[in-house]
């Protein structure tokens, strides 16, 4: 796999005091979920969904070495690492899909990712997309995650739009995928990248914080206080 990964320097993407990376020019990664009237996705489809669409992006061919996308890609990623998920339906999203980017189908979900735009440039017609009061629910009860799947555990404690939870999954997915060696990453990229998200019991949520799993702690940009732990990525390669 062509591999042109940048590691998280000491200078935290996601931590949220200020840091060398707010210094630079601020990116930021658009992803649009797929809400139809009538028919919206389960709310966990769409978070697994979305960090998949996050590791598809980060593993394109576009994305890495002289790829068309690689430029924007490492300057996003050479600042705070910002995700913004905004909604579409209908004609909407049938023009977000005429845009560059790359479209990731869960099992009710449709998560398009586009490459990195500048926090004030985002092309019109994802500009003028809804960011706020996304909220979807799980019209059924969720399964316990399969032993062995790579899962993203998700604060208990915290309340957050379903726009906003899929952005901390997809920086959960992103920091899984920076610390993990090189043989582990390539296998779950050619598997496909299989994960589940799952809200962690809250007696399990400290020993998974302490843990030395990847940890994100948000900035708190939006909806939640600076600093708060999002999400643990725990995938069997890191343990």
């Amino acid at each position: 796999m062509n591999d042109d990964r940048t590691t998280p320097a000491p200078d935290s993407p996601f931590r949220p005091d200020p840091g060398d990376r707010d210094a630079a020019p601020q990116f930021v990664l658009p992803l649009v979920v797929r809400i139809e009237r009538g028919s919206p996705p389960a709310r966990t489809d769409a978070l697994e969904t979305a960090a998949r669409a996050v590791l598809v992006m980060l593993s394109d061919e576009r994305s890495v070495g002289e790829g068309e996308w690689a430029r924007a890609m490492r300057d996003w990623q050479d600042a705070r690492i910002r995700k913004v998920v905004r909604r579409a339906r209908g004609a909407e999203w049938r023009r977000a899909e005429a845009l560059p980017g790359i479209t990731v189908t869960g099992k009710s979900a449709e998560v398009r990712v586009f490459p990195p735009v500048p926090l004030d440039g985002w092309p019109r017609d994802l500009a003028r997309l809804q960011v706020s009061g996304t909220d979807l629910d799980d019209p059924d009860p969720v399964p316990s995650a399969d032993a062995g799947v790579p899962t993203l555990w998700m604060n208990p404690e915290l309340q957050m739009s379903a726009g906003k939870a899929m952005a901390q999954a997809g920086h959960g997915a992103q920091l899984a995928w920076w610390e993990l060696p090189d043989a582990a990453r390539e296998a779950w990229h050619a598997a496909g990248f299989p994960l589940a998200v799952r809200s962690a019991d809250p007696a399990d949520w400290p020993a998974l914080t302490g843990g030395g799993l990847p940890t994100v702690r948000d900035a708190g940009f939006t909806e939640i206080a600076p600093g708060s732990c999002t999400v643990v990525a725990d995938h069997p390669a890191l343990r």
